[in-house]
């Protein structure tokens, strides 16, 4: 049985999909404050099967124990976290209260519990400003925003915890820019208020519910000065917490993986890809550059695929027309 943290959320609820449509039973547990409860309902509508839910903060020990003592978990993949570059810089002290305190407390929870399998959602932003491209697992780790940061914590704070006890397997996975929607448009990426992230914030203006795309920053060095950056469709990594999770059971120790597909994109590329692949326009505007944001950022995805025998195999346009489908059926 499969623990899910913040499991009803964006890459969370098309992982849990990814779980049941392979016979793992999944147990979930999400504070909604950046998800909603119906999609609850809507995973268990695309597989048929059930899932059980708590909701609730996952800094929250007597919940933890609650759930660990309920149910019979052997592997934690740990989502729950604040996940906003820009908003990282605004409000840093959330952001390391938040994700660094929840860790901490499924750690010990999973101690208590003696369960020792975790598959950690870290970020490409560990890497910082990589001297070159593509960005090897082995390259120097930096960050460039409050939220690299504490992804980067929280890898040294798992390193140490498989050093103190060896029976730990924890795999970290280092996403790249994950796009799209499931193929059934019922679950995608659907954030509170004023999206983050660049497809939905294209998909809502597609759809009129916003006027403009604002780009943040048109000076990067790159091919059009947009930021360059590894977008994978997140059912493509959803798979890759599969493939990860089915790793632990061989008792591989400490491992590192990223999951993307090695090809960089604009932000003007994805535009452009977005309203030839939808037939639809998306008006943007220049805005300045976000704090804490790199010029380009792409993966080798070769050590995933040797180890994990994991391959991304979804194109840009079924990114794309997912997003468009999932937002045009959820109005």
């Amino acid at each position: 049985m499969m623990l899910l943290t913040g499991g009803l959320g964006y890459i969370g609820s098309h992982t849990a999909v990814e779980l049941l449509d392979n016979d793992q039973d999944v147990v979930i547990v999400d504070n909604l404050s950046n998800s909603q409860i119906d999609v609850k309902d809507k995973i268990q509508k695309i597989t048929g099967k059930s899932i059980k839910f708590y909701e609730g903060d996952v800094r929250d020990a007597d919940l933890m124990d609650k759930i660990f003592s309920e149910n019979k978990i052997d592997t934690v993949i740990h989502f729950a976290g604040f996940k906003a570059v820009g908003e990282s810089t605004k409000i840093p002290i959330e952001y390391y209260k938040n994700n660094i305190d929840s860790t901490l407390v499924l750690l010990e929870a999973m101690k208590k519990h003696n369960v020792k399998n975790l598959v950690f959602s870290s970020s490409a932003t560990v890497y910082g400003k990589a001297k070159s491209m593509p960005i090897f697992e082995d390259f120097p780790l930096s960050a460039s925003n409050p939220y690299g940061r504490t992804k980067l914590f929280i890898e040294e704070i798992l390193k140490d915890v498989h050093a103190a006890d060896p029976s730990f397997n924890i795999a970290i996975l280092r996403y790249f820019n994950p796009v799209g929607a499931h193929e059934s448009g019922i679950i995608g990426e659907n954030p509170n208020g004023i999206p983050n992230n660049l497809m939905p914030y294209i998909t809502r203006v597609a759809t009129k519910k916003l006027d403009l795309l604002h780009v943040f920053g048109n000076d990067y060095e790159t091919h059009d000065g947009t930021g360059v950056r590894d977008y994978i469709h997140v059912c493509d990594l959803a798979h890759g917490h599969l493939k990860a999770a089915q790793k632990l059971e061989n008792n591989p120790g400490l491992v590192v993986y990223n999951l993307g597909t090695g090809t960089g994109y604009s932000v003007l590329d994805m535009v452009k890809a977005f309203e030839s692949s939808c037939k639809v326009s998306v008006p943007y505007v220049i805005d300045e550059r976000r704090p804490g944001d790199i010029d380009t950022c792409f993966a080798s995805p070769e050590k995933a695929e040797k180890e994990l025998g994991f391959k991304a195999t979804r194109t840009l346009e079924d990114m794309c027309k997912s997003s468009f489908n999932f937002e045009v059926n959820n109005k």
